[in-house]
């Protein structure tokens, strides 16, 4: 081996078909490891917990249950929402945002559950399996094929013909043996296209598992959207406040306007006939709340979506206001935040 290096000893090169075979497993073995730990860092970007479960695994033990991070800050913010109270409007939007955050943590488990089993374990079983039986009788024929070229070296410079004919019978043998580990060698070694097959049908499942947590994740905000209500109150927020944020320059009425548009619930004939019939008498009409709503100041009156109040019209009031009273409450309400019963 030395000499070889060193250029002074003669080199029997392996077949262009098995060089390319040991080429095409040294790749799929650094690429899978790649994928695998690139993997293992998408399903859990805490290195410390990864070390954890690595650890627990070595010791054969079974790592101790812990909340994602998508469970903790839903435990945060129902809890925030009992401490506010529940039957406030953000409080209220706290325990719902908390308990979808929860349900999105829960799905988290299970992605990182289907991942590990019909994607992670498959690459690291070949990692740790197959490939290291690979490289045990790449070794072995790497031996094989030294013995063989030592044997030609010492024909080579004997001298005597018995010393010829026990090198000749040398060569031989070294030659049989280099030729059935490279034989073993190349068996294996094409077994990495059936590799390539498996692993193809666990990237289907990993995929699959992937499309499952994402279509959850989606169905989840979606609904919380519909419980909080498509248009944030924090638009209105914003403009009651003298502060020097970008949305100081949209003015409410502008916002409303467009809120009313965008808004499928509200009707045409509310929005114009309804409210207008209202505005002109002096009576007051039951209104459904559509959307949660936070009040900006004392003069407002805080919403749930789907409570029933009084709304009545007082002289001199913005056309895209009404008086809300809820018992012993009352205060302006945004009209596009209402359905006017009949």
């Amino acid at each position: 081996f030395t000499e070889e290096k060193l250029g002074q000893a003669e080199k029997t090169e392996l077949d262009a078909h098995l060089e390319n075979l040991l080429s095409k497993a040294e790749c799929t073995k650094l690429w899978t490891e790649k994928i695998m730990k690139q993997t293992e860092v998408l399903l859990q970007p805490n290195p410390n917990a990864r070390i954890e479960e690595f650890v627990y695994e070595k010791l054969d033990r079974k790592a101790p249950s812990r909340m994602n991070n998508p469970e903790l800050l839903g435990q945060y913010m129902i809890d925030a929402g009992n401490e506010f109270g529940p039957g406030t409007a953000y409080g209220n939007a706290l325990i719902k945002c908390g308990e979808t955050q929860k349900r999105i943590g829960t799905a988290d488990r299970e992605l990182i559950q289907t991942s590990a089993i019909n994607f992670l374990t498959p690459l690291r079983n070949f990692i740790e399996g197959d490939y290291k039986t690979i490289t045990k009788e790449r070794k072995l024929l790497q031996n094989k094929r030294l013995d063989l070229d030592a044997a030609k070296t010492r024909l080579k410079k004997a001298k005597v013909a018995e010393a010829r004919a026990a090198s000749e019978q040398e060569v031989r043998i070294t030659q049989s043996e280099f030729d059935r580990q490279a034989e073993i060698t190349r068996l294996l070694l094409e077994g990495i296209s059936s590799t390539h097959a498996h692993h193809l049908r666990c990237l289907n499942d990993f995929v699959e598992a992937q499309m499952t947590y994402y279509a959850q994740c989606y169905q989840y905000m979606l609904d919380l959207q519909k419980q909080l209500g498509s248009f944030p109150s924090t638009f209105l927020s914003n403009n009651n406040q003298s502060s020097s944020t970008p949305m100081q320059s949209v003015s409410a009425p502008s916002v409303l306007a467009s809120a009313s548009a965008s808004l499928p619930s509200v009707s045409n004939s509310i929005v114009t006939s309804g409210i207008s019939e209202l505005k002109s008498s002096s009576g007051s009409r039951k209104a459904r709340v559509l959307y949660d709503y936070d009040a900006a100041n004392s003069s407002e009156l805080s919403l749930l979506a789907d409570e029933v109040i009084t709304v009545y019209s007082i002289p001199g009031m913005d056309s895209d206001w009404l008086m809300g009273e809820r018992g012993n409450q009352k205060g302006k309400v945004p009209i596009t935040y209402l359905e006017l019963l009949n």
